[in-house]
Protein backbone atom coordinates (compact mmCIF):
# COMPACT_ATOMS: atom_id res chain seq x y z
CA UNK A 1 0.00 0.00 0.00
CA UNK A 2 2.97 2.55 0.58
CA UNK A 3 4.75 1.93 -2.45
CA UNK A 4 0.98 2.39 -4.34
CA UNK A 5 0.54 5.66 -2.21
CA UNK A 6 4.14 6.91 -3.09
CA UNK A 7 3.36 6.73 -6.93
CA UNK A 8 0.63 8.07 -6.68
CA UNK A 9 2.24 11.44 -4.34
CA UNK A 10 4.57 11.31 -7.62
CA UNK A 11 2.20 11.90 -10.20
CA UNK A 12 0.28 14.39 -7.61
CA UNK A 13 3.74 16.55 -7.71
CA UNK A 14 3.97 16.43 -11.54
CA UNK A 15 0.74 17.80 -11.70
CA UNK A 16 1.31 20.49 -9.16
CA UNK A 17 4.23 21.26 -10.99
CA UNK A 18 2.34 22.09 -14.18
CA UNK A 19 1.13 25.29 -15.27
CA UNK A 20 -2.22 26.25 -14.88
CA UNK A 21 -2.20 29.74 -16.53
CA UNK A 22 -1.59 27.88 -20.02
CA UNK A 23 -4.54 24.75 -19.50
CA UNK A 24 -7.64 25.51 -21.83
CA UNK A 25 -10.73 26.46 -19.43
CA UNK A 26 -12.27 23.23 -19.87
CA UNK A 27 -9.25 21.03 -18.77
CA UNK A 28 -9.16 23.20 -16.11
CA UNK A 29 -12.65 22.19 -14.74
CA UNK A 30 -12.09 18.46 -16.22
CA UNK A 31 -8.97 18.86 -13.54
CA UNK A 32 -10.65 20.27 -10.61
CA UNK A 33 -13.02 17.49 -10.86
CA UNK A 34 -10.86 14.75 -11.10
CA UNK A 35 -8.90 16.11 -8.21
CA UNK A 36 -12.45 16.39 -5.90
CA UNK A 37 -12.82 12.92 -6.54
CA UNK A 38 -9.48 11.87 -6.03
CA UNK A 39 -9.41 13.49 -2.76
CA UNK A 40 -12.45 11.97 -1.76
CA UNK A 41 -11.38 8.35 -2.73
CA UNK A 42 -7.62 8.90 -0.71
CA UNK A 43 -9.99 10.20 2.18
CA UNK A 44 -11.39 6.56 2.27
CA UNK A 45 -7.95 5.44 2.09
CA UNK A 46 -6.90 7.56 5.21
CA UNK A 47 -10.19 6.66 6.95
CA UNK A 48 -9.31 2.81 6.88
CA UNK A 49 -6.17 3.17 8.13
CA UNK A 50 -7.16 5.38 11.03
CA UNK A 51 -9.88 3.06 11.86
CA UNK A 52 -7.48 0.24 11.96
CA UNK A 53 -4.35 2.13 14.18
CA UNK A 54 -7.75 2.73 16.23
CA UNK A 55 -8.50 -0.49 16.72
CA UNK A 56 -5.22 -2.21 17.25
CA UNK A 57 -4.49 0.14 19.78
CA UNK A 58 -1.40 1.57 18.48
CA UNK A 59 -2.22 5.26 20.18
CA UNK A 60 -2.37 4.04 23.48
CA UNK A 61 0.96 1.71 22.54
CA UNK A 62 2.84 4.44 21.94
CA UNK A 63 1.75 6.73 25.05
CA UNK A 64 -0.59 8.88 23.68
CA UNK A 65 -4.17 8.98 25.87
CA UNK A 66 -6.34 8.68 22.81
CA UNK A 67 -6.47 8.24 18.73
CA UNK A 68 -7.50 11.37 18.65
CA UNK A 69 -3.97 13.02 20.46
CA UNK A 70 -2.00 10.98 18.66
CA UNK A 71 -3.15 11.86 15.63
CA UNK A 72 -2.77 16.21 16.52
CA UNK A 73 0.65 15.13 17.27
CA UNK A 74 1.45 12.57 14.25
CA UNK A 75 -0.36 14.48 11.24
CA UNK A 76 -0.18 18.49 13.12
CA UNK A 77 -4.30 18.80 13.58
CA UNK A 78 -6.20 20.23 15.82
CA UNK A 79 -8.02 17.90 18.65
CA UNK A 80 -10.91 18.33 17.46
CA UNK A 81 -10.59 17.67 13.89
CA UNK A 82 -8.41 14.94 14.90
CA UNK A 83 -11.51 13.76 17.08
CA UNK A 84 -13.78 13.93 13.89
CA UNK A 85 -11.88 11.85 11.77
CA UNK A 86 -11.58 8.95 14.23
CA UNK A 87 -15.52 9.18 14.65
CA UNK A 88 -16.18 9.25 10.65
CA UNK A 89 -13.57 6.73 10.65
CA UNK A 90 -16.12 4.47 13.34
CA UNK A 91 -19.11 5.30 11.49
CA UNK A 92 -17.91 4.30 8.09
CA UNK A 93 -16.47 1.05 9.38
CA UNK A 94 -19.60 0.13 11.68
CA UNK A 95 -22.27 1.21 9.46
CA UNK A 96 -23.43 0.29 6.22
CA UNK A 97 -20.75 -0.70 4.20
CA UNK A 98 -21.82 1.06 1.09
CA UNK A 99 -21.04 4.23 2.30
CA UNK A 100 -17.56 3.15 2.74
CA UNK A 101 -17.63 2.12 -0.89
CA UNK A 102 -19.31 4.85 -2.09
CA UNK A 103 -16.62 7.46 -0.58
CA UNK A 104 -14.09 5.15 -2.11
CA UNK A 105 -15.63 4.70 -5.22
CA UNK A 106 -15.30 8.51 -5.77
CA UNK A 107 -19.03 8.88 -5.68
CA UNK A 108 -19.75 10.85 -2.81
CA UNK A 109 -17.29 13.86 -0.74
CA UNK A 110 -15.88 12.88 2.79
CA UNK A 111 -18.81 15.84 4.66
CA UNK A 112 -21.49 13.60 2.75
CA UNK A 113 -20.74 10.24 3.85
CA UNK A 114 -21.85 11.39 7.69
CA UNK A 115 -25.01 12.67 6.56
CA UNK A 116 -25.87 9.28 4.51
CA UNK A 117 -24.71 7.21 6.67
CA UNK A 118 -27.07 8.58 9.82
CA UNK A 119 -30.11 8.61 7.19
CA UNK A 120 -29.13 5.11 6.35
CA UNK A 121 -29.09 3.86 9.51
CA UNK A 122 -32.07 5.20 10.14
CA UNK A 123 -33.80 3.39 7.64
CA UNK A 124 -32.54 0.29 8.60
CA UNK A 125 -33.76 0.68 12.10
CA UNK A 126 -37.62 1.75 10.86
CA UNK A 127 -38.03 -0.53 7.59
CA UNK A 128 -34.61 -3.61 7.69
CA UNK A 129 -32.06 -3.57 5.46
CA UNK A 130 -33.82 -3.41 1.76
CA UNK A 131 -35.16 -0.31 2.58
CA UNK A 132 -31.95 0.70 3.63
CA UNK A 133 -30.17 -0.55 0.42
CA UNK A 134 -32.31 1.34 -1.32
CA UNK A 135 -31.91 4.41 0.84
CA UNK A 136 -28.43 4.16 0.12
CA UNK A 137 -29.02 4.00 -3.62
CA UNK A 138 -31.21 7.31 -3.48
CA UNK A 139 -28.76 9.27 -1.45
CA UNK A 140 -25.76 8.53 -2.82
CA UNK A 141 -27.60 9.68 -6.28
CA UNK A 142 -28.43 12.72 -4.60
CA UNK A 143 -25.39 13.31 -3.22
CA UNK A 144 -23.94 13.76 -7.13
CA UNK A 145 -26.14 16.85 -6.67
CA UNK A 146 -27.04 18.68 -3.25
CA UNK A 147 -23.75 19.50 -0.36
CA UNK A 148 -23.80 18.43 2.39
CA UNK A 149 -26.72 20.69 4.67
CA UNK A 150 -29.35 20.28 2.26
CA UNK A 151 -28.70 16.28 1.31
CA UNK A 152 -29.47 16.51 5.29
CA UNK A 153 -32.42 17.95 5.44
CA UNK A 154 -33.42 15.73 1.80
CA UNK A 155 -32.78 12.96 4.19
CA UNK A 156 -35.11 13.17 6.65
CA UNK A 157 -38.29 12.17 3.80
CA UNK A 158 -36.21 9.29 2.23
CA UNK A 159 -38.59 7.14 3.69
CA UNK A 160 -41.01 8.42 1.45
CA UNK A 161 -39.15 7.17 -1.71
CA UNK A 162 -37.96 4.12 -0.13
CA UNK A 163 -41.04 2.72 2.61
CA UNK A 164 -43.86 5.13 2.21
CA UNK A 165 -46.59 3.09 4.43
CA UNK A 166 -44.15 4.26 7.15
CA UNK A 167 -42.76 7.12 6.75
CA UNK A 168 -45.36 9.44 9.01
CA UNK A 169 -44.85 7.21 12.23
CA UNK A 170 -41.05 7.31 11.62
CA UNK A 171 -41.55 11.23 11.10
CA UNK A 172 -43.13 11.56 14.20
CA UNK A 173 -40.62 9.35 15.86
CA UNK A 174 -37.49 11.27 14.67
CA UNK A 175 -39.16 14.49 15.02
CA UNK A 176 -39.77 13.18 18.47
CA UNK A 177 -36.61 11.96 19.19
CA UNK A 178 -34.57 15.18 17.85
CA UNK A 179 -36.75 17.30 20.31
CA UNK A 180 -35.76 15.48 23.02
CA UNK A 181 -31.78 15.68 22.06
CA UNK A 182 -32.33 19.61 21.33
CA UNK A 183 -34.14 19.37 25.40
CA UNK A 184 -30.71 17.55 26.72
CA UNK A 185 -28.09 19.40 24.64
CA UNK A 186 -29.69 23.18 25.04
CA UNK A 187 -27.01 25.32 27.45
CA UNK A 188 -25.93 28.78 27.13
CA UNK A 189 -22.64 29.68 28.66
CA UNK A 190 -21.98 33.14 29.90
CA UNK A 191 -17.58 33.87 29.85
CA UNK A 192 -16.42 37.10 31.67
CA UNK A 193 -13.47 38.22 29.80
CA UNK A 194 -10.60 40.41 31.41
CA UNK A 195 -11.77 43.76 30.06
CA UNK A 196 -15.62 43.66 31.35
CA UNK A 197 -16.89 42.16 28.37
CA UNK A 198 -18.90 38.52 28.08
CA UNK A 199 -18.38 35.67 25.21
CA UNK A 200 -21.72 34.06 24.80
CA UNK A 201 -21.45 30.46 23.29
CA UNK A 202 -24.02 27.81 23.34
CA UNK A 203 -26.69 25.68 21.70
CA UNK A 204 -30.55 27.18 21.53
CA UNK A 205 -33.37 24.19 21.10
CA UNK A 206 -35.20 25.05 18.30
CA UNK A 207 -38.43 26.69 20.34
CA UNK A 208 -36.19 28.99 22.04
CA UNK A 209 -34.09 29.59 18.76
CA UNK A 210 -37.55 30.84 16.81
CA UNK A 211 -38.25 33.09 19.83
CA UNK A 212 -34.63 34.67 19.89
CA UNK A 213 -34.94 35.15 15.95
CA UNK A 214 -38.24 36.64 16.11
CA UNK A 215 -37.32 39.03 18.52
CA UNK A 216 -34.34 40.25 17.23
CA UNK A 217 -34.62 39.75 13.49
CA UNK A 218 -36.87 43.03 12.64
CA UNK A 219 -34.03 45.28 14.72
CA UNK A 220 -31.18 43.74 12.34
CA UNK A 221 -31.79 45.51 9.43
CA UNK A 222 -29.43 48.39 8.23
CA UNK A 223 -30.65 51.45 10.55
CA UNK A 224 -29.88 54.05 8.01
CA UNK A 225 -27.88 55.44 4.29
CA UNK A 226 -24.83 56.33 6.51
CA UNK A 227 -24.94 53.11 8.40
CA UNK A 228 -21.55 51.21 9.29
CA UNK A 229 -22.22 48.46 11.43
CA UNK A 230 -22.00 44.62 9.93
CA UNK A 231 -24.46 42.18 10.86
CA UNK A 232 -23.08 40.26 13.90
CA UNK A 233 -22.71 44.24 15.60
CA UNK A 234 -26.18 44.50 14.53
CA UNK A 235 -27.07 41.33 15.99
CA UNK A 236 -25.19 42.38 19.24
CA UNK A 237 -27.50 45.88 19.15
CA UNK A 238 -30.53 44.14 18.48
CA UNK A 239 -30.18 41.64 21.60
CA UNK A 240 -29.05 44.62 23.89
CA UNK A 241 -32.43 46.22 22.14
CA UNK A 242 -34.31 43.09 23.80
CA UNK A 243 -32.60 43.29 26.77
CA UNK A 244 -33.60 46.96 27.55
CA UNK A 245 -37.23 46.41 26.74
CA UNK A 246 -37.28 43.19 29.03
CA UNK A 247 -36.21 46.29 32.08
CA UNK A 248 -38.45 48.58 30.62
CA UNK A 249 -41.48 46.06 30.57
CA UNK A 250 -41.02 45.80 34.11
CA UNK A 251 -42.24 42.08 34.71
CA UNK A 252 -38.83 40.64 35.15
CA UNK A 253 -38.81 38.70 38.49
CA UNK A 254 -37.47 40.25 41.48
CA UNK A 255 -33.51 39.72 41.86
CA UNK A 256 -32.43 40.20 45.43
CA UNK A 257 -36.00 41.83 46.52
CA UNK A 258 -35.91 44.78 43.77
CA UNK A 259 -37.29 44.82 40.35
CA UNK A 260 -34.39 43.74 37.67
CA UNK A 261 -32.48 46.71 37.16
CA UNK A 262 -29.22 48.45 36.24
CA UNK A 263 -27.20 50.49 38.75
CA UNK A 264 -24.25 52.61 37.47
CA UNK A 265 -22.02 54.46 40.19
CA UNK A 266 -20.64 57.66 39.52
CA UNK A 267 -19.64 60.74 41.05
CA UNK A 268 -21.30 63.81 40.46
CA UNK A 269 -18.58 66.26 39.54
CA UNK A 270 -17.29 64.07 37.17
CA UNK A 271 -20.60 63.34 35.34
CA UNK A 272 -21.45 67.03 35.01
CA UNK A 273 -17.75 67.73 33.80
CA UNK A 274 -18.22 64.48 31.10
CA UNK A 275 -14.84 62.97 32.63
CA UNK A 276 -16.17 60.55 35.61
CA UNK A 277 -16.03 56.72 34.48
CA UNK A 278 -18.49 54.56 36.25
CA UNK A 279 -19.02 51.46 37.43
CA UNK A 280 -22.10 48.65 37.58
CA UNK A 281 -23.57 46.75 40.71
CA UNK A 282 -21.90 43.93 39.48
CA UNK A 283 -18.32 45.25 39.21
CA UNK A 284 -17.94 46.29 35.94
CA UNK A 285 -16.78 49.61 35.00
CA UNK A 286 -17.49 52.20 32.61
CA UNK A 287 -16.43 55.15 30.16
CA UNK A 288 -17.19 58.02 30.92
CA UNK A 289 -19.49 58.90 27.65
CA UNK A 290 -21.34 55.08 28.42
CA UNK A 291 -21.96 56.79 31.92
CA UNK A 292 -23.41 59.78 30.34
CA UNK A 293 -25.75 58.07 27.92
CA UNK A 294 -26.93 55.61 30.64
CA UNK A 295 -27.77 58.50 32.70
CA UNK A 296 -30.74 59.75 30.18
CA UNK A 297 -32.07 56.01 29.76
CA UNK A 298 -35.65 55.75 31.49
CA UNK A 299 -34.44 52.16 31.77
CA UNK A 300 -31.12 53.38 34.28
CA UNK A 301 -31.38 54.22 38.13
CA UNK A 302 -28.23 56.45 38.80
CA UNK A 303 -26.64 56.59 41.40
CA UNK A 304 -24.42 59.24 42.10
CA UNK A 305 -22.31 60.38 44.38
CA UNK A 306 -20.46 63.18 46.18
CA UNK A 307 -16.96 63.52 46.77
CA UNK A 308 -16.69 61.79 50.05
CA UNK A 309 -18.72 59.20 48.39
CA UNK A 310 -21.98 59.56 49.83
CA UNK A 311 -25.12 58.80 47.59
CA UNK A 312 -26.25 62.09 46.54
CA UNK A 313 -29.15 60.57 43.70
CA UNK A 314 -30.00 57.19 43.81
CA UNK A 315 -32.51 57.03 41.28
CA UNK A 316 -34.46 60.64 40.89
CA UNK A 317 -37.89 59.66 39.64
CA UNK A 318 -38.65 62.94 38.63
CA UNK A 319 -35.74 62.79 36.12
CA UNK A 320 -37.23 59.79 34.50
CA UNK A 321 -39.27 60.09 31.73
CA UNK A 322 -41.94 57.87 32.69
CA UNK A 323 -45.74 57.62 32.65
CA UNK A 324 -47.70 60.14 30.50
CA UNK A 325 -44.80 62.66 29.71
CA UNK A 326 -43.77 58.98 27.95
CA UNK A 327 -46.97 58.40 26.46
CA UNK A 328 -46.81 61.91 25.52
CA UNK A 329 -43.15 61.59 24.09
CA UNK A 330 -44.47 58.73 21.76
CA UNK A 331 -47.79 60.48 20.29
CA UNK A 332 -45.50 62.53 19.30
CA UNK A 333 -42.60 61.18 17.71
CA UNK A 334 -43.98 57.71 16.97
CA UNK A 335 -41.25 55.61 17.19
CA UNK A 336 -36.88 56.30 17.01
CA UNK A 337 -36.70 60.03 15.67
CA UNK A 338 -33.70 59.63 14.02
CA UNK A 339 -33.54 60.36 10.31
CA UNK A 340 -34.30 57.18 8.40
CA UNK A 341 -34.89 54.92 11.35
CA UNK A 342 -38.25 52.83 11.41
CA UNK A 343 -37.90 51.52 15.36
CA UNK A 344 -41.12 51.17 17.24
CA UNK A 345 -41.46 53.03 20.49
CA UNK A 346 -41.06 50.11 22.73
CA UNK A 347 -37.53 49.83 21.06
CA UNK A 348 -36.91 53.36 22.42
CA UNK A 349 -35.27 55.54 25.32
CA UNK A 350 -36.23 58.80 25.69
CA UNK A 351 -32.83 61.13 25.20
CA UNK A 352 -32.89 64.07 26.90
CA UNK A 353 -31.74 66.80 24.54
CA UNK A 354 -30.01 68.99 27.02
CA UNK A 355 -28.58 66.81 29.33
CA UNK A 356 -29.98 66.78 33.10
CA UNK A 357 -26.98 66.31 34.38
CA UNK A 358 -25.81 69.78 32.74
CA UNK A 359 -29.19 71.24 34.44
CA UNK A 360 -31.39 69.63 31.44
CA UNK A 361 -35.03 69.34 32.82
CA UNK A 362 -37.65 65.93 32.04
CA UNK A 363 -40.08 67.77 29.68
CA UNK A 364 -41.38 66.86 26.36
CA UNK A 365 -39.40 70.20 25.13
CA UNK A 366 -36.39 68.82 26.27
CA UNK A 367 -36.83 65.15 24.96
CA UNK A 368 -36.90 62.70 22.09
CA UNK A 369 -37.39 59.12 21.27
CA UNK A 370 -34.19 57.42 20.02
CA UNK A 371 -33.55 53.51 19.65
CA UNK A 372 -30.42 51.53 21.55
CA UNK A 373 -28.12 52.13 17.89
CA UNK A 374 -29.18 56.02 17.63
CA UNK A 375 -29.05 56.76 21.18
CA UNK A 376 -25.64 55.49 20.87
CA UNK A 377 -24.56 57.23 17.60
CA UNK A 378 -25.82 60.40 18.67
CA UNK A 379 -23.60 60.43 21.78
CA UNK A 380 -21.00 59.19 19.82
CA UNK A 381 -20.93 61.09 16.84
CA UNK A 382 -21.30 64.84 15.87
CA UNK A 383 -24.87 64.89 14.70
CA UNK A 384 -27.10 67.50 16.80
CA UNK A 385 -30.51 67.40 17.84
CA UNK A 386 -33.26 70.16 18.45
CA UNK A 387 -37.11 70.63 18.61
CA UNK A 388 -38.19 72.50 15.46
CA UNK A 389 -40.58 75.67 15.47
CA UNK A 390 -43.56 73.04 15.21
CA UNK A 391 -41.97 71.01 18.19
CA UNK A 392 -40.68 68.48 16.59
CA UNK A 393 -37.50 66.80 16.73
CA UNK A 394 -34.72 67.69 13.57
CA UNK A 395 -31.34 66.92 13.40
CA UNK A 396 -28.26 68.51 12.07
CA UNK A 397 -25.52 66.66 10.91
CA UNK A 398 -22.15 66.73 11.26
CA UNK A 399 -20.54 69.06 8.37
CA UNK A 400 -18.11 66.24 7.26
CA UNK A 401 -21.34 64.49 6.24
CA UNK A 402 -23.53 67.33 4.66
CA UNK A 403 -21.34 70.79 4.66
CA UNK A 404 -24.79 73.01 4.45
CA UNK A 405 -25.81 70.88 7.67
CA UNK A 406 -29.33 70.97 6.61
CA UNK A 407 -31.52 69.70 9.31
CA UNK A 408 -33.15 65.93 8.77
CA UNK A 409 -36.24 64.58 10.28
CA UNK A 410 -37.51 61.31 10.15
CA UNK A 411 -40.34 60.39 8.00
CA UNK A 412 -41.16 56.92 8.63
CA UNK A 413 -43.88 57.73 11.65
CA UNK A 414 -47.19 59.14 11.15
CA UNK A 415 -46.98 62.34 13.42
CA UNK A 416 -49.90 62.46 15.93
Amino acid sequence: MVEELTQAEGAIATCADTATWAQPEGELIAALDTAHRLEQRLAAVKLALIRELDGRGTATAQGASSTAVWLRERLRLTVPAARRLVDLASVLDTGNPGVRHALADGHIAVDQAPVIADAVDSVQAAAGPEAADKALGVLVEWAGQFDPTLLRKLSTRILDHVAPDIADAAAKAALDAEARRATRDRHLTVSALTDGRLRLTGVLDTETAGLLRAAIDPLIAPSGPDHQRSPGQRRHDALGDVCRLALRSGELPEHGGDSAQIVVTTSYDGLTRQLGSGALDTGLHLTAEAVRRLACDAAILPAVLSGAGQPLDLGRQRRLITGPLRRALVLRDGGCAFPGCDRPPRWCDAHHIHHWADGGDTSLTNAVLLCGHHHRHLHHSDWAVRLAGDGHPEFVPPAWLDPEQVPRRNHYHRRT
